[in-house]
């Protein structure tokens, strides 16, 4: 097993030039290479594809990749040839030549990989073929779209159960960024898995930034926040097709480089502007949900939703597009009340009451993540059942800028009468917010008329308030707990003792404002961030993009932008220096190494070199959920540490890392699982670490690394934060 381990870092080395693995691909792999069925769950940028490409480079044969995405196909493949493996893929885009040429190419066992999509596989021919390639792996990618739980259901996935039959003994990997636990249940049943291993990663993006702001002049609102980010590349998401025509064209008049992106557009007109996206010939892509899922552009710096999301699910999803390269990305959502309203009219014509019940208590999920005043990341992790350690992530508008509350005490009070006195009224009438919301502003509804309530002592009280001002607060008063809102169709509200007693008693209400779009009040040191020399940056940019465009590749498949900011930080002008950068393996060290270092070679000779402290190495991507992760791996590294092995004892006995040993502990401890702390860190190195902590206010491992020095690594730091999570004051 450890000669196993040590044979997948050098492959990982030699062909992505990575010194490490992220979170679980180590598990996940070894499970693999076992024979193993394993059902993934690995956050969009989290190193999915790295799970089943590893594989095929450490065993004969060939590993079917199944993908709805085949516009991406070509662009996943140049990528895995930049770096040496030998990839192909067969979809409907190849002329007949070359579609034959590929044939015989995997009949000739010349290719590791093949991606193709689920239509194309299950075509009986097809099958039939797959027997004679050699099969050793299926990894099936976007695996949710196999479950009609899921957000994106597809009936074509259903069908890849057959090849469980037609090809039984070839292990099966199924992979997503996004599912919950019904979902991930769903896809193992589906697929026919064997007693799956379950791995799920964080959810958490720590490199990303959440920002929700009242549209307030939506489009403006949008060209500002753009044009104050020049260089950044971007997806614009909106409902409707006109939408992102509209707005790309817009954009284009106002010096932006923009293009739609929809369904209803020709197949040839929309993957040329995914194209011209992909290669950094347009900045922004406004697009409906389509275009989000599996785009394989990693330097997508920011995400704009112009309308609001049907679900916190395909939020994430697409929120996710942004920085899955690691380096700080933005999500940002325009929200206005109209777009409640608009998704309610939605939801109305579903013709399935149970859909319909469904999509409201989602749309209720997605309101409350838009308006509410707290955290916004522990809101959205909370959704998939992950509880954030801190309340204040540092990396939302309401945490960078809490909102300031205000005295709400009169309209909430005449909220709150209002339902009441039409209670009375009228008993058999069901008030929902909206109602009380047009009766208050003295709106001249139907149904304020047939039911008499433009005649009631309320009617038309509150005109010094939008009606949209008095829905936001009814929304409010629910989450305060003063009313119950019941998830019928029609939404009704009702006081519950909370609001009784705060009318009758005179109680004070206050409840938190809006966020505007206000610079943030602190700043925060971004996740992700790696402070470099950004003239040569920008200059070993516009090389990438000479020798992207020579070859008819995207710009990342030379180098990541992370690969780019480490040579402006560490300014290689040699291959042994070359070979040390993030992301550089023998391939590409062969083939780009000459250029990069003459262009650094000769920024150098009239620019001075800058120094900069090294950057935090702790893993953006963070360790499993406990429930899932307890259950296989880090369970019997827990056993092995009970009956007295070290550390690098586990590492060598399981083939895995020492870093990866020292996760699965602190994964122990934060779940509750005691350890001898004692024996796993010596009792003065523990109070070497206690003391930076407490120097440390902010909490930061790369400032308690710099205190500490070299002696105490980053696993020992994590252990004994997990075991000492308030370490005392002194």
């Amino acid at each position: 097993m450890a000669q196993q381990a040590t044979g997948l870092k050098e492959l990982l080395g030699q062909y992505f030039g990575f010194t490490g693995f992220r979170p679980l691909q180590e598990e996940i792999v070894s499970d693999v290479l076992a024979g193993r069925d394993v059902v993934a769950l690995l956050p969009t940028g989290g190193g999915k594809s790295l799970c089943y490409q590893l594989p095929a480079l450490a065993r004969d044969g060939l590993t079917l990749v199944v993908s709805p995405l085949i516009s991406l196909m070509k662009d996943q493949v140049d990528a895995l040839t930049a770096n040496g493996v030998a990839a192909t893929f067969l979809n409907s885009t190849l002329s007949a030549p070359e579609a034959r040429a590929r044939l015989h190419g995997l009949y000739d066992g010349q290719y590791r990989l093949l991606y193709a999509a689920p239509e194309r596989i299950m075509l009986t021919d097809f099958s039939e073929k797959l027997r004679n390639w050699r099969i050793n792996l299926i990894a099936v990618d976007e695996a949710h779209c196999i479950s009609e739980w899921g957000h994106d259901f597809r009936p074509e996935y259903r069908q890849l159960r057959d090849l469980r039959g037609r090809l039984p003994v070839v292990p099966m990997l199924a992979l997503t960024a996004t599912a919950t636990e019904r979902v991930r249940v769903d896809i193992a049943r589906q697929l026919g898995l064997r007693e799956p291993r379950q791995y799920t990663a964080s959810f958490n993006r720590p490199n990303l930034t959440y920002r929700v702001w009242r549209k307030s002049g939506p489009y403006g609102q949008m060209l500002g926040f753009i044009r104050a980010r020049p260089d950044a590349a971007g997806i614009v998401y909106c409902h409707s097709r006109r939408t992102t025509e509209m707005l790309a064209q817009r954009l284009c008049a106002d010096g932006v480089p923009a293009r739609p992106y929809h369904a209803g557009m020709e197949t040839r007109d929309r993957a040329a502007h995914q194209d011209l996206f992909l290669r950094d010939e347009v900045r922004v892509v406004c697009a409906t949900i389509a275009f989000g899922m599996g785009i394989d552009k990693p330097n997508v710096r920011f995400v704009i939703h112009y309308d609001l999301p049907r679900n916190l699910e395909g939020y994430y999803q697409e929120t996710g597009r942004a920085g899955r390269d690691g380096l700080p990305g933005e999500c940002l959502l325009l929200f206005g009340a109209g777009d409640e309203v608009k998704l309610r009219r939605f939801i109305d014509e579903k013709p399935d009451p149970q859909e319909q019940q469904v999509a409201r208590e989602q749309l209720k999920q997605m309101v409350d993540y838009a308006e509410g005043a707290g955290c916004r990341r522990v809101r959205l992790l909370g959704y998939f059942g992950e509880t954030f350690p801190e309340s204040d992530c540092g990396g939302c508008d309401n945490c960078l800028t809490p909102r300031q509350t205000c005295d709400a005490t009169v309209p909430a009070h005449r909220f709150l009468a209002c339902i009441e006195g039409l209670r009375e009224a009228t008993p058999r009438f069901e008030p929902n917010v909206n109602h009380i919301a047009g009766v208050l502003a003295g709106a001249s509804t139907e149904l304020i008329r047939r039911w008499g309530h433009d005649r009631v002592a309320a009617y038309g009280t509150g005109r010094d308030l939008p009606r949209a001002e008095w829905q936001a607060l009814g929304r409010e008063l629910v989450r305060l707990g003063l009313l119950r809102q019941t998830t019928g169709r029609f939404s009704a509200i009702e006081l519950t003792a909370a609001g009784l007693a705060t009318l009758r008693e005179s109680r004070p209400v206050r409840i938190a404002s809006f966020a505007e779009a206000t610079p943030e009040t602190r700043q925060r040191p971004l996740a992700g961030d790696v402070p470099c020399d950004e003239a040569l940056c920008e200059r070993l940019r516009r090389l990438r993009r000479r020798l992207a465009e020579t070859r008819k590749v995207p710009a990342y498949v030379i180098f990541s932008d992370v690969s780019l900011r480490a040579m402006a930080r560490a300014y290689p002008v040699t291959e042994a220096e070359f070979a040390r950068v993030h992301g550089v393996g023998r391939q590409k060290l062969a083939e780009f190494a000459a250029p990069f270092m003459t262009e650094i070679a000769d920024y150098l000779r009239t620019n001075p070199r800058q120094s900069f402290s090294a950057p935090d190495p702790a893993p953006l991507w963070q360790p499993a959920r406990r429930e899932l992760f307890m259950n296989d791996s880090a369970s019997e590294t827990l056993r092995l540490h009970k009956t007295g092995l070290s550390v690098e004892e586990i590492a060598r006995v399981r083939g895995l890392s020492a870093g990866t040993v020292y996760t699965h502990l602190t994964a122990t401890v934060q779940a509750g699982h005691p350890v001898d702390l004692g024996r796993l860190i010596p009792a003065t190195v523990q109070t070497r670490i206690a003391g930076a902590f407490k120097q440390v206010t902010s909490g930061r491992l790369r400032e308690v690394k710099e205190l500490v020095g070299d002696a105490v690594d980053y696993g020992q730091l994590h252990l004994w934060r997990a075991a000492n999570p308030a370490p005392a004051s002194p």
